[in-house]
């Protein structure tokens, strides 16, 4: 399958972008940091440079692809846990706007299958922004993925297990979100049991 992965350069894209080629896919991985082009390359997809909410060259970069799926693994977050509420506002825009254009260029590109990734935990501040994240996935006829709390390497919380909620580890969401490429469309949890 020719996989679309916007995001490709964030903790669980670094993880799920070598299971899905080392499965025999066809990746090109989104970024929109140069510097991260390279890291891309090195994981295995062809590295493409766009920004989200142009949703023009969105638009351009996912039909040059012509992928069947686009998966949605954007966040905008801190690498630090204490600056998180500064964010919110970010993060919730990527759910939004971000979602509506990737979206529209999946639809352009004549993408068949859709997966986003979600969250199986309430936090302050997110509940609208993820409700019409969802929507506009479930619309498109497309997977939502509701991932735990995430731990391991690259993480808030690096190796220790959140002490509470649904949780689970980067590298088990990636190889869990590799089973849900055929999946009909709906929402499924993706914690630890």
């Amino acid at each position: 399958m020719r996989i679309f992965v916007a995001g490709a350069s964030g903790v669980i894209g670094r993880a799920l972008v070598p299971l899905l080629c080392r499965a025999g896919h066809e990746v090109a991985g989104m970024t929109r940091s140069p510097e991260r082009t390279a890291a891309i390359a090195q994981l295995g997809a062809q590295p493409v440079l766009c920004d989200v909410y142009d949703a023009g060259g969105l638009s351009r970069a996912v039909q040059d692809f012509a992928p069947e799926m686009v998966m949605h693994q954007l966040t905008d977050l801190p690498d630090d846990i204490k600056r998180l509420p500064l964010y919110i506002g970010r993060n919730n825009r990527i759910r939004t706007e971000g979602t509506r254009n990737l979206v529209a260029a999946a639809r352009e590109a004549g993408a068949l299958r859709f997966l986003a990734q979600s969250i199986e935990f309430s936090a302050p501040g997110v509940g609208k922004a993820v409700a019409e994240h969802e929507r506009l996935v479930l619309e498109f006829g497309g997977v939502v993925l509701r991932y735990g709390l995430f731990y391991g390497a690259g993480t808030f919380g690096g190796t220790r297990k959140p002490p509470i909620g649904p949780r689970i580890h980067v590298e088990a969401a990636a190889r869990r979100t590799v089973e849900f490429l055929e999946a009909a469309s709906g929402v499924y949890r993706v914690v630890e049991e």
